[in-house]
C-alpha cells in the first residue's frame, strides 16, 4: 500500500455563509468611518459650526451682549429701521429693537422648532419601522399604507392647513404639525435598516438561544440599523428650519412673542427695497445654518457609505 493510501484524507466540512455583519465587523466599519471622518476637513469645520450653532441656541445671552445691549425686547421707536452704526452692527429692525440681538435670539426658536421636529418624527419613525422590519407580514403591509397616505400629502400644504386650525402657534405647536408630516420618510429608513440585518447570523443565534423580541431589536438591530437614520436626520433638520421660516413668512407659523428667523424675514418683506438689512442679516443666518446641517450630513453619510469612499 501506498503512503497517499495510509494517510487519512480530511472530509471537506461546509463553511457556513455570513448572512450579514456580524457586531464585530459592524463596530470595525463603524470604528474606520470615524477615522475617515477625522482625515476629511469638512466635517471638522462643518461640526465645530454645528457645535456653535447648538451653543448658540441654548445660551444667546453669551453672543447677544457682544454688541450694543443684547436685549431683544428693549426698543426705541426714535431708531426704527436704521441701517447698521457703531455698537449696532446689524441696524434695528422697524420697531426700533437691536437687529443683532434679535438675529442671535432666534437661533433659540428656530433650531428649536428643527430638533423638536426632528425628534418627533424620529422617534414615531423608530417605533413604526421596527414594526415593519421585524413584525410579520400583515403589520408592515398596514404601516406601509399609513405611511403611503401621509406621504400622499404635500409637507407644506398639510402644515398649513393644520396650522390655520389651532390658535396657539408656539415651538412645540408648530414642531409637532411638522413632525406630523415628517415622520413618513424616516419610517421608510429605518424599515429598510432593519430588514437588512434582521437574518443576519448573530440576530439568528439570538433568536435560537431564546432572546425575547425586544432584547433583539434593543441590542441587536437598533444599533446597526440606526446609523442612516441619524444621519437623514440631522439633514431633516435643516429642512424643519427652512419650512418653520416658509410657514411663519406666509403668517402661518410661530407667532410673537416668538423669537425666529422666519418672524423677522416675514416682518422683513414689505421694507427689502428701503432696508435691505432687515432681511439680509437673518436670511444670513438662516441660509449658515441650514448649509451647515446639510453639509454635516452629507459628509457623514459619504463616509459611511462604501461607494462613496
Amino acid at each position: 500500500m501506498t503512503d497517499a493510501a495510509l494517510t487519512p484524507q480530511k472530509v471537506p466540512q461546509k463553511v457556513p455563509v455570513q448572512k450579514g455583519p456580524s457586531p464585530e465587523a459592524s463596530y470595525g466599519a463603524a470604528h474606520g468611518a470615524w477615522r475617515e471622518l477625522r482625515r476629511r476637513p469638512v466635517f471638522l469645520l462643518t461640526g465645530g459650526c454645528a457645535l456653535l450653532l447648538l451653543l448658540l441656541a441654548a445660551a444667546p445671552g453669551l453672543f447677544a451682549g457682544w454688541f450694543g445691549h443684547g436685549d431683544p425686547t428693549v426698543c426705541e421707536l426714535g431708531h426704527s429701521a436704521q441701517g447698521p452704526a457703531a455698537g449696532h452692527p446689524f441696524g434695528y429692525d422697524v420697531q426700533g429693537c437691536d437687529l443683532y440681538a434679535n438675529v442671535i435670539h432666534g437661533a433659540g426658536a428656530s433650531l428649536g422648532v428643527g430638533l423638536l421636529a426632528t425628534g418627533l418624527g424620529l422617534a414615531v419613525a423608530l417605533v413604526l419601522g421596527c414594526l415593519a422590519g421585524m413584525a410579520g407580514r400583515i403589520v408592515d403591509s398596514v404601516i406601509a399604507r399609513i405611511t403611503d397616505v401621509f406621504l400622499g400629502f404635500p409637507f407644506l400644504l398639510g402644515a398649513i392647513v393644520v396650522l390655520n386650525s389651532v390658535t396657539t402657534r408656539d415651538v412645540p405647536t408648530v414642531a409637532g404639525v411638522l413632525a406630523l408630516f415628517g415622520w413618513p420618510t424616516m419610517t421608510r429608513v429605518v424599515r429598510a435598516s432593519v430588514r437588512s440585518v434582521r437574518e443576519a447570523d448573530y440576530v439568528v443565534m439570538a433568536r435560537s438561544l431564546g432572546a425575547s423580541q425586544w432584547h433583539i431589536v434593543r441590542k441587536h438591530v437598533l444599533p446597526n440599523a440606526l446609523t442612516p437614520v441619524l444621519v437623514l436626520a440631522t439633514i431633516t433638520v435643516g429642512g424643519v428650519i427652512v419650512a418653520e421660516a416658509a410657514l411663519t413668512f406666509l403668517g402661518v407659523g410661530l407667532q410673537p412673542p416668538s423669537i425666529s428667523w422666519g418672524l423677522q424675514l416675514a416682518g422683513a418683506q414689505n421694507s427689502f427695497q428701503t432696508h435691505p438689512h432687515l432681511l439680509i442679516f437673518p436670511g444670513l443666518f438662516l441660509s449658515f445654518t441650514v448649509f451647515v446641517l446639510i453639509t454635516f450630513g452629507d459628509t457623514v453619510r459619504d463616509a459611511l457609505d462604501p461607494r462613496g469612499r
